[in-house]
């Protein structure tokens, strides 16, 4: 059995964990920045670097006090180096470096992605590959064939905007702060979802990409009118932006050989409604259906450190001298999507 440290610092959570080899979660520690970016309706990069340097040193701390463990217990050390704001990934990076150089441990350089990709796999020990997953977050919103551990195929990706991104601008509209998706689901279930006419982009289309700028741009247009509700604004987003995303996905599914498992990742995972769709979903395609815990859907060190786990198992360590990347695709030989650059 192996014992991997995890740090996470790709956007405004910190975080540190000690995971075992054997799905055991030793301890998990995590710092916020709702606070201090509230104001702003986002995250703001320097806000975030500075405060990811102020807390990682200690979470680590916790983390290792909790486990009963020091450093020297520890068989690698997990960190995220990539995608993600890269300020504070430089943070995370940073300290995972020190700590290996000056403990002499392994180094596995994580992509935040594949923290999320392999993230249902930590808390389902049944779930094998290959599978189908839908990752959908602030950043990204991709449908991934999980072959295995740094083997992936991309299916489809955003062209523009990621879903998590247009739940956050959507709320900013509103006038319900940040992070948003939790409150514009909140807000939803008192609206009606057919209130509203919003468009469902590239629904229908060959191609097998998602789109939301438009979506949210129609949002702006509905709420500058005055004629509706703000819940009922809400709860039509919310439901194009579940059409939108089962479109895709069926799709995605028809038009690939068979697998016999779905599974969801990314902070979206964590709305209501959407998993609903995956599991009928799912069930209409005579799949199993795997989604994480609604804690480790957001970012965590825990996933980041499972990870890890799973890369230093097939003997995948990295140099002291990797740098830290805002752009990290999980396929890089898929092909390029029209408008989506190096985020595809």
């Amino acid at each position: 059995m192996s014992i991997i440290l995890g740090i996470e610092s790709s956007c405004d959570e910190t975080a540190a964990a000690l995971v075992t080899s054997d799905r055991e979660i030793l301890a998990h520690k995590l710092a916020g920045q709702e606070a201090e970016h509230a104001p702003y309706g986002g995250v703001v990069p320097e806000i975030a670097a500075r405060a990811h340097a102020e807390s990682i040193t200690p979470l680590i701390d916790s983390a290792l006090e909790e486990a009963g463990l020091t450093l020297s217990d520890v068989d690698a050390i997990a960190a995220t180096a990539g995608p993600g704001l890269i300020g504070g990934v430089m943070v995370g990076l940073v300290t995972g470096k020190a700590l290996a150089m000056a403990a002499d441990k392994p180094l596995v350089a994580v992509n935040h992605l594949e923290g999320h990709a392999l993230s249902p796999r930590l808390v389902n020990p049944e779930l094998a590959f290959p599978y189908m997953l839908l990752l959908v977050s602030g950043g990204h919103c991709q449908i991934l064939l999980v072959n295995g551990v740094n083997q992936y195929r991309r299916i489809a990706t955003t062209i523009d905007d990621a879903a998590g991104e247009a739940f956050d601008k959507t709320a900013k509209i509103l006038g319900l702060g940040y992070p948003g998706g939790p409150k514009v689901e909140e807000m939803a279930r008192s609206g009606n979802a057919d209130a509203v006419p919003l468009p469902r982009p590239l629904t229908g289309s060959a191609e097998p990409h998602f789109s939301f700028a438009g979506l949210k741009s129609a949002v702006v247009r509905a709420f500058d009118t005055g004629k509706y509700k703000k819940e009922d604004i809400a709860a039509s987003f919310q439901q194009a932006v579940v059409d939108c995303l089962q479109d895709r996905l069926e799709k995605a599914l028809r038009d690939n050989p068979p697998v016999g498992q779905l599974v969801v990742a990314g902070g979206v995972a964590a709305n209501g409604p959407v998993r609903a769709m995956l599991e009928e979903v799912a069930s209409k395609n005579d799949m199993t259906f795997t989604a994480p815990p609604l804690w480790l859907c957001t970012d965590n060190a825990a996933m980041i450190a499972w990870a890890g786990a799973e890369r230093f198992a097939a003997g995948l360590t990295d140099p002291l001298d990797i740098a830290a990347r805002p752009r990290w695709p999980l396929d890089p030989d898929a092909e390029k999507a029209r408008g989506a650059g190096v985020k595809a």
